[in-house]
Order: structure tokens, then sequence, then C-alpha cells
């Protein structure tokens, strides 16, 4: 049995237990989100010992470098010393430039780093209210046509202790810490010809709406068919930006969809489930590539539908969604 000493005092990890699991059960608050190895809030940093080669699994190398991991991901099978980074190693300070709601209670949140920050349009983020406390959000900007400020999509939950803090209490003006970024989730530009499948439910559109604004500046000529799926026609929160973007470039396709039916005559939505949508609509997929955002129930749904419509599984990139509602 493996002893991991920390803060100055020594426990015992039980069999399958992880680093994390050993220091919540000791009631050490460590800071942590998904527990998944997704969201990467558990890091911390090895001062004696070795890690398996897996806890350091997506972590930047310069983190690797430092000797940082992932907590949750990590089940020793020797005596460990480790202790929490210094936060401004691994965390920028940003303030917040925009907080305004979309359609259907989506807050659209805006941050400028108060350094520099490297990311990817559609990779994800950390955000956090204290030291602790951190939920992961996709990024909907662009560098190129956002420049330094960063975009995020968020929906309320009644008992989301972070998301409630961000929509309520938060203002321009504010500073909030951020961590990251993570995810494979992002436009390549490998093959500028090759057609592309968008598809997310909810608020996974923001990561592909930063996918698609970075495909199409970037030249990218292969068709494009992004679907969005909504409850009703108030979650299709970015349904008119879509439509003018669709309206100016010829190889966008953009495809709205609805549980229910929408007021009105909205002749460009669909009343219909979004899977069974895209089990109708694209069963041939050979040759395309494929991003899938959303709840983690349909990101599985749609990355077996994907695969079966002859995507390769290399050529599908998806993020499943953490639930931000735990308290």
């Amino acid at each position: 049995m493996a002893v991991i000493r920390y803060a100055g005092r020594s426990f015992s990890v039980a069999e399958g237990e992880s680093v994390l699991e050993t220091l919540l059960s000791a009631n050490y608050e460590i800071p942590n989100s998904c527990r998944a190895g997704v969201c990467q809030s558990c890091v911390m940093q090895l001062v004696d010992g070795e890690i398996d080669p897996s806890a350091q699994k997506g972590l930047k190398d310069s983190w690797q470098a430092q000797d940082l991991f992932l907590a949750c991901r990590c089940h020793p099978d020797q005596d460990l010393e480790i202790r929490l980074p210094a936060v401004d190693h691994i965390r920028v300070g940003c303030q917040v430039t925009g907080h305004d709601r979309l359609s259907g209670g989506i807050l659209r949140l805006r941050l400028r780093p108060e350094s520099q920050f490297d990311y990817r349009p559609g990779q994800y983020v950390t955000l956090w209210r204290d030291t602790t406390l951190g939920r992961s959000y996709s990024l909907a900007s662009v560098p190129v046509l956002d420049g330094d400020e960063l975009e995020f999509h968020i929906k309320r939950f009644s008992n989301g202790r972070l998301s409630s803090w961000l929509c309520d209490c938060v203002n321009v003006g504010d500073r909030i810490a951020l961590q990251g970024p993570g995810g494979y989730c992002f436009y390549t530009g490998n093959d500028a010809e090759q057609d592309l499948l968008l598809a997310g439910a909810g608020t996974g559109l923001a990561p592909l709406y930063g996918i698609l604004r970075d495909a199409l500046q970037r030249g990218h000529t292969g068709q494009i068919h992004l679907y969005h799926g909504a409850v009703d026609i108030e979650g299709l929160y970015l349904h008119e930006t879509l439509q003018e973007l669709a309206a100016t470039h010829q190889n966008l396709h953009y495809h709205p969809c609805t549980l229910n039916e929408p007021p009105g005559r909205c002749h460009d939505v669909r009343v219909e489930n979004l899977n069974q949508l895209l089990s109708r609509e694209r069963s041939g997929l050979q040759g395309w590539k494929v991003y899938l955002c959303g709840p983690d129930e349909f990101v599985k749904k749609q990355r077996q539908h994907c695969f079966l419509a002859g995507a390769g599984l290399k050529d599908i990139y998806a993020d499943a969604f953490i639930n931000h509602s735990q308290p």
C-alpha cells in the first residue's frame, strides 16, 4: 500500500483509490471538478517519488516538465511526496470585458487575459471563482477575429455554484482567474477541401461556433454542415447570427432543430430530436471530419453513429460537457 505525504502528514492510499480521493477523504480542499482527467482542475506537483505517465496525460509539456500531474488520474504504487503548485504558475488573471444575455437566458461572457494566452478555438478552460471552486467552459472566440478577448456561452443551473455566480454576481470590470487550455476539439486545417460535420446540443454550440469561424477565416472550401439542437426556439441562441453567416458563405449549411414547435412560422427550424435528425440526414460520412459537442449521452450516441456512417475514428473530434449543476 502506497503512502503519500502532503502538508506535513502521511496517508495510506487504499487499493484502487486515486490521490485526489485519498486527500478528499482526509478533508483537504483540493481543487477539482470532473474527477475524470478532463478539466485539469486537480493539478498537483510531485516533490519526491515517481508517477505513472498516465497521470500527466493531456497536460502541456511545460507542466509535465515541472512534475505536475492530475491527482484524479494518479493511482500510486509507491510512496510519493506531493504539494499544490503555486496558483500563479498555472492560472491566468482576466478582466471581465463583456457580460450580456443571449436568447434562452444564455450568458455571453467575455474576458481579456492579463498576460499572453495561446489557445485554439474550440478548446476549453477552467474558470475559477476562488482557489478551490472551478468549472470548465469551451472557448467560442477566435484569436484572429476577436483579438485578445475570450468568449464563453454559459447556461445558468439553479444549483450550479459557478454558473449562478457567473450569471448573477459577476460584472464588467471584475477579475476572474482561468486555467488551461485543454482539449483536442479544434480545426486543424490539414485538408481545406474535406467536408465537415459540426453537431452540438445546447451550449455545445459554443466550441463549434469558434471552430466554424476559424475554418471559414482560414479559407476552408469543403462543405460545412452545422447542426444545432435545442428544446425550443429560445435555445437556438445564435440563430440569426448563424443564418447571416450561412448567407455569406456558400459552403456553410445551418441546420437548426427544436423539440418543441416554434411559435409562428419558422420554416428553417425542424421540430425533431437532434439525434434522429442526424441519423436520418447524415448516413454517409466517409472522408468527413466530425466535431461533436454537448452532453455526454449525446456525444457518445453520435460518436457511434458517425463511425457506423463511415467517418474514421481519427476524424471524429468530441468533447463531452461536464455537468455543471453539481454542487
